[in-house]
């Protein structure tokens, strides 16, 4: 079997610790890895596949005989906008978990249970949705090849890792009476309904990508979509209200027939006995978990679904790494174009 050479980009950051997590989980047919990180992090040590690491200073002139095949990023937008291209000029695929290429027309936007495929046109960047985006897309997907989407209303519940390390010291400081260093309020004891910076028409640019991504990734632009993204207290696991409009008439029970069969998806839909998706008994797990299945009766063909999943998890590092292991299995990898 042909081994490949495997990049991770950010190595020492809270996405980029996942990543290593996973890899090492899913054993991919890799031959070497290298970590990458900023001149700060260069030259420290890494625990990774029962061996030490050093992490590499991120610099063009240390990709020099390495035969990188594959990187995964997750070093934020800057560092994705300078270093992808780089990267791709010497042949290697960066899969990139920032919002750096995500509009991008150039660049596929991928969720692999959703629309693989999309991975056989890139050049040499493929883009990482948003964690929130990533986990309805799983359960999205398969409902609208069934039922067409209409409309969507996403409510999101997210977590503060969203928001990295500072996001989670933010909470876990917050216990203790600390003031806030990431968010604008506290967290602790609260919800905020803004992630990211807000946009002149009064959505936060969290929301706005939420519905350009649905589009893209489903591949259809007449479907509408608005969202309101609100921060809690949670340290793992996104939590969403979806509201659906559909253009074919479905039950209740047609809904979760579809879903039982979706690939990533775990139903946990039994309201009599207590049984719904929770972020406490989704982390550190792969699947997006789908419950609270119910009929929207205010509109025609109308559902309501709550959808839970990890989210630096499937929303991040294990979306980028499924990534990698679909390039594999498709031959994808073009090296210099």
């Amino acid at each position: 079997m042909k081994k490949y050479n495997v990049a991770v980009v950010g190595a020492t950051g809270m996405v980029g610790r996942k990543f290593l997590q996973v890899l090492e989980e899913r054993n991919l047919p890799v031959e070497n890895y290298y970590l990458f990180a900023s001149a700060k992090s260069a030259g420290t040590k890494v625990d990774f596949m029962g061996k030490q690491y050093e992490i590499i200073e991120l610099a063009e002139k240390n990709l020099e005989g390495k035969n990188i095949d594959i990187a995964l990023f997750s070093a934020g937008g800057d560092v994705s906008k300078e270093f992808a291209p780089i990267f791709a000029k010497h042949g290697i695929l960066v899969i990139d978990n920032s919002s750096a290429w995500r509009r991008d027309p150039e660049v596929p936007l991928v969720v692999p249970e959703c629309n693989a495929n999309d991975i056989l046109w890139h050049k040499n960047i493929i883009a990482n949705p948003n964690c929130s985006t990533i986990q309805a897309m799983v359960a999205l997907k398969p409902l609208h090849q069934a039922f067409k989407i209409k409309r969507v209303i996403y409510s999101t519940y997210q977590a503060v890792s969203g928001a990295g390390v500072k996001g989670f010291n933010d909470l876990k400081g917050g216990i203790c009476g600390e003031a806030p260093q990431k968010f604008p309020y506290p967290i602790f004891g609260n919800c905020i309904p803004h992630i990211d910076v807000f946009l002149d028409n009064g959505y936060t640019k969290e929301e706005d990508k939420m519905i350009f991504e649905t589009k893209k990734i489903l591949g259809d632009q007449s479907i509408k979509v608005t969202a309101t993204c609100v921060r809690v207290p949670v340290y793992y696991g996104h939590s969403e209200s979806i509201n659906l409009e559909f253009e074919k008439p479905c039950t209740v029970e047609q809904v979760k027939e579809v879903l039982s069969k979706a690939e990533g998806v775990v139903l946990e839909d039994d309201g009599k006995n207590l049984v719904y998706p929770m972020p406490l008994t989704a982390e550190n797990k792969d699947e997006v978990f789908i419950g609270r299945i119910r009929k929207d009766d205010t509109i025609e063909n109308g559902i309501n679904i709550w959808c839970v999943a990890d989210n630096i998890r499937k929303g991040a590092a294990t979306n980028a790494v499924q990534i990698a292991q679909k390039v594999i299995e498709l031959g994808a990898l073009k090296g210099k174009i």
